[in-house]
Order: C-alpha cells, then structure tokens, then sequence
C-alpha cells in the first residue's frame, strides 16, 4: 500500500476521531443544559404547588387582605405556562412574585396569631427550602448555559457547533430592581 495513501487516510481518521468527540461534548453540553432546566421548572412547580397551601392556611387569619391572596394566586395561575416561557418573561414573572411575596410577608408581620400559628409556620419554612432550592437551581442552570456557550465559542468546537446550528442560550439574570441593596427599613413602614 502507498505511504501517501496510508498518511491521507490516517488523517481522515484522527479528523474523524477528533469530529466525534467535539461533537459528543456538544451534544452533551446542551443536554446538561436541558436537564439544568428542567431541575428549575421542577423547583417553579414545587413552589407552584406550595402557594395554594399557603394561601388556604392564612385565608381564615387575612379576611380583609382579599387583594393580597388574589394577587398570589393570579400570580400561581400565570405560571402555569413556564415551560414556554423565555428567560425575559420567567424574570419579569420573578419579580412580580418576589414584590408580592414582600407584601404578603409584611402583612404577615402585623398578624401574630398568624406568625404563631404551627401550619403556617411550616408552610413558610418549606416555601424557604423551596426557594433556596431555586436559588442552587439557576446556579446549575447557568452553569450548564456558561459551559454550553463556550463550547459554541472556542476552537475548533465552533466549528461544529454552527455545523450543528447550534445558538448561544441565555442565562438567567437578576432584574436592575433585584441588583439594589434592599431597603429593609422602608418594609417595616
């Protein structure tokens, strides 16, 4: 057999080799994104699902604050749809939830038999649990985007990412309102 030939087709094959794995560690990397993802649809379902709870133990102690209760559950009932949501509107969607759970923990703060009360108490608790899960959530959600991203960017992996017609996807950002320092004082007012 020729040397040349032999040279040509030992090349074509570590071209080969070298093709599959950046394409495997693409494929890979958008899957960890998509399985990042879903772990923070997960976390919205979960906290979806603990505001009817919450919302029913202090129904009997906020009579009066019927605003407020409507506003959690309209806020419930708009998430339904998340799964077709992109990254702008589940942040705009955060921060309307984020506004009305300050009022609704302020309110709170004038009710003590409500802050005393045990199923309460173990509502809010969970509701904390729930959001620091979130929290790590998006953490891994854009890490997995931070990895994704830079796969599409640097060489040669580039090169078949947009073979692939692969996108740069967009991590999940803090609003300008959520960047300030929260004025504590002003929730007690």
């Amino acid at each position: 057999m020729d040397t040349g030939l032999i040279i040509v087709l030992g090349v074509a094959g570590l071209l080969l080799i070298v093709y599959i794995v950046i394409y495997n560690g693409l494929v890979s990397r958008k899957n960890q994104v998509e399985y990042a993802d879903g772990a923070v649809n997960v976390m919205f379902k979960n906290r979806y699902d603990l505001i009817p709870n919450l919302v029913a133990a202090v129904k009997q102690y906020m009579q009066h604050e019927r605003g407020l209760l409507e506003k959690l559950t309209e806020l419930r009932s708009g998430a339904t749809d998340r799964r077709h949501w992109d990254v702008k509107q589940m942040n705009e969607w955060e921060q309307q939830y984020k506004q009305t759970m300050k009022a609704f923990n302020i309110t709170v703060e004038n009710y003590p038999n409500l802050k005393a009360a045990e199923q309460f108490s173990q509502l809010q608790v969970s509701l904390n649990e729930c959001e620091a899960q979130l929290a790590a959530a998006r953490r891994t959600y854009n890490a997995a985007v931070m990895d994704y991203n830079n796969g599409l960017e640097m060489f040669p992996s580039n090169i078949v990412a947009s073979m692939m017609h692969y996108k740069r996807k967009d991590m999940i950002e803090a609003t300008q309102q959520e960047r300030q320092v929260p004025n504590v004082g002003s929730l007690f007012a």
